[in-house]
């Protein structure tokens, strides 16, 4: 793929593995992608909409956030949603709750172990 400025919505399309008719209908949803509209009715997206639609992409289709969710995150402050990234799975909280369902799960192992 070139560095283009601007790509067309084709050409965003196959970069990103996601069909046209789902690029213009996040259009719709999403403001904070922009679009330029040159030649009449043409789209060609910046880079930065192409970060928006890949971290959008990361939202619905890897992480199973729905439309409102991703929503509500992309509309976040720029260093609350940096915090929500960078959080996850390296976050203490959550390591914190996994050691603990897995202490479960064993607990739960040995009493069926027991019974048999």
């Amino acid at each position: 793929m070139t560095n283009k400025i601007y790509k067309t919505i084709g050409e965003v399309s196959k970069e990103l593995s996601i069909n046209t008719h789902t690029l213009r209908f996040w259009e719709k949803e999403f403001r904070q992608l922009k679009p330029k509209y040159i030649s009449g009715k043409r789209r060609f997206y910046s880079e930065n909409d192409i970060k928006i639609l890949k971290l959008i992409f990361e939202l619905l289709k890897n992480q199973g956030y729905t439309i409102i969710g991703a929503k509500k995150l992309l509309n976040m402050s720029p260093n609350k949603l940096d915090g929500h990234f960078k959080s996850g799975v390296k976050d203490k909280k959550f390591k914190n709750v996994v050691k603990i369902k897995a202490e479960k799960i064993k607990e739960i192992l040995k009493r069926i172990k027991k019974d048999i």
